[in-house]
């Protein structure tokens, strides 16, 4: 009765205008004697006077319809026959697929389909309107990145992929793997993009709010005519951009094939679990966010480098055998910067080794004294042919010193790997803002003893920073994926430290 008062525009003095049209004469006439009372009284009483919703014309009402929610619109339709009638024009459909949904195609072409706006919207847009954003598919330890999207009139999911290692700089790729459009009135159609034949029979299942599922209903489409021989060729080229011959280094081809193989039993179905870009804060190192990084033999991955107080943390979106999807490969303590020597005494692996196990043997004590579980001391593998480590300097006017008042002024110090740091990437920065100590998650094949081991984090700018691992004597540079992500913030920061939980608690 509310809903209906409020639509109608009438007062407590007055009747609902529903049920005075279903009294009898006498009984409203007994009404009417009862509500028999001074003009100016009545006026003062009731207020002023309202107009009702149902007296507006019915171009206003369309425009007021239009600026509702979508999801509003279904329960006006129950109020009366009049607004169901108006809830028809398309104008306010078209308007709704617009501003919920970006949809900027020319929605009149439509009606040559014989399909309306309100179609689009209902069974496709507002349909599978949980998809829309992020996730990361179940593929063993590889994981992936795929984002969907409202593209035009139809809904594509987009499997973003790293560029070919090892140029970490370079743009992603990406390719369809589904699509959703509307071709008839009766509902929407799923189609499987995968393979090299063209769109096909598919399915989408949404198991709950945060999971969906993928199923192909015609594999053959994804098979080649030269057999799965052409089928891991035309893969190499796509993934890696090389042949097998071109890759001279015998465990990155044994890599290679072992991915192959493992992600091709993926092409019939999959499970695709939401993942949620890291909030932001103003006191934040560097923006959080996606970043390319490279990973030895195992190529490029991407990594999302996010931010919990005193500490930042890279989370793998994509993995391998060793370190899979999920699983947190770098930690950096935000309150233990590590101040880099001179470039000459930091070509030295071991004076940079020394500088980072005097920093983690001061965490494990501090980690005894507080009665944590404290990190296991490891032996020194900084001595090499190089001979001992060469003692401190910390004299007025030294290269640390002066490398220290000019990172504090802004203009970065110095920056150059130790002799017998490998890196996949030699186009590195050669100066850097800051240095952290951090520890870096390295296994065997399989995940096997997992341990965490210490390196140094080197802030380079906003858009790029490396890692250098000590015990592998190896240097990964990360790049930021400039890519814009829609329906993809956390709704909140609590929301998104449950994200990273499960998605680790998968390969754990």
């Amino acid at each position: 009765m509310a809903v209906c008062a409020r639509l109608c525009g009438v007062g407590p003095a007055r009747g609902c205008r529903r049920r005075q049209q279903r009294r009898g004469p006498a009984e409203t006439a007994a009404a009417d004697s009862e509500a028999d009372t001074d003009p100016e009284e009545e006026r003062i009483e009731a207020g002023p006077a309202r107009c009702s919703l149902l007296e507006l014309p019915p171009e206003l009402l369309v425009e007021i319809f239009a600026s509702l929610p979508g999801t509003d619109l279904p329960s006006l339709a129950q109020v009366c026959s009049r607004f169901r009638r108006i809830l028809h024009t398309d104008t306010i459909w078209r308007r709704r697929c617009r501003e919920e949904y970006g949809v900027c195609e020319n929605l009149r072409k439509l009606e040559i389909t014989g399909v309306s706006c309100r179609d689009v919207y209902a069974k496709l847009l507002h349909r599978y309107r949980h998809i829309l954003g992020l996730w990361q598919p179940d593929i063993g330890p590889y994981g992936g990145l795929l984002n969907v999207v409202v593209d035009g009139l139809f809904i594509i999911g987009w499997m973003y992929l790293p560029p070919h290692d090892p140029h970490v700089g370079d743009p992603m790729r990406f390719k369809p793997l589904f699509r959703i459009h509307l071709m008839e009135r009766k509902s929407a159609t799923v189609e499987c993009m995968y393979g090299h034949k063209g769109p096909h029979n598919g399915h989408i299942q949404i198991v709950k709010r945060d999971e969906f599922s993928t199923k192909c209903n015609q594999t053959d489409h994804h098979r080649m005519s030269g057999g799965r021989q052409e089928e891991f060729r035309t893969w190499l080229r796509e993934e890696w951009g090389r042949t097998l011959e071109d890759i001279f280094h015998e465990h990155m081809q044994e890599l290679i094939l072992m991915k192959f193989i493992y992600t091709s039993q993926y092409d019939n179905c999959l499970t695709y679990r939401r993942i949620y870009l890291p909030p932001s804060h103003p006191d934040d190192l560097i923006k959080p966010g996606l970043f390319k990084g490279t990973y030895g033999s195992h190529g490029l991955e991407i990594v999302m480098l996010s931010f919990h107080g005193s500490r930042a943390r890279g989370t793998k979106i994509t993995g391998d055998p060793n370190i899979p999807a999920g699983q947190q490969t770098v930690e950096i303590d935000l309150h233990r910067r590590i101040q880099l020597p001179d470039v000459e005494n930091l070509r030295n692996f071991n004076e940079l080794s020394r500088i980072v196990l005097e920093v983690r043997e001061q965490v494990r004590q501090e980690q005894q004294e507080a009665g944590e579980d404290p990190v296991p001391p490891r032996e020194p593998s900084a001595k090499g042919p190089d001979g001992p480590p060469a003692e401190d300097s910390k004299e007025p006017g030294s290269g640390a010193e002066a490398a220290e008042q000019s990172a504090s002024s802004g203009q970065g110090q110095p920056f150059v790997l130790p002799v017998g740091v490998s890196s996949r990437n030699e186009d590195y920065p050669r100066t850097c803002r800051l240095c952290f100590y951090g520890t870096g998650l390295i296994a065997g094949h399989g995940f096997t003893s997992p341990e965490r081991t210490p390196g140094v984090f080197v802030l380079f700018d906003e858009d790029r920073f490396g890692f250098l691992w000590l015990e592998l004597k190896s240097f990964s540079l990360y790049s930021r994926v400039q890519a814009t992500f829609q329906n993809a913030d956390a709704p909140s920061p609590q929301a998104f430290d449950e994200m990273l939980r499960n998605i680790q608690s998968l390969t754990s």
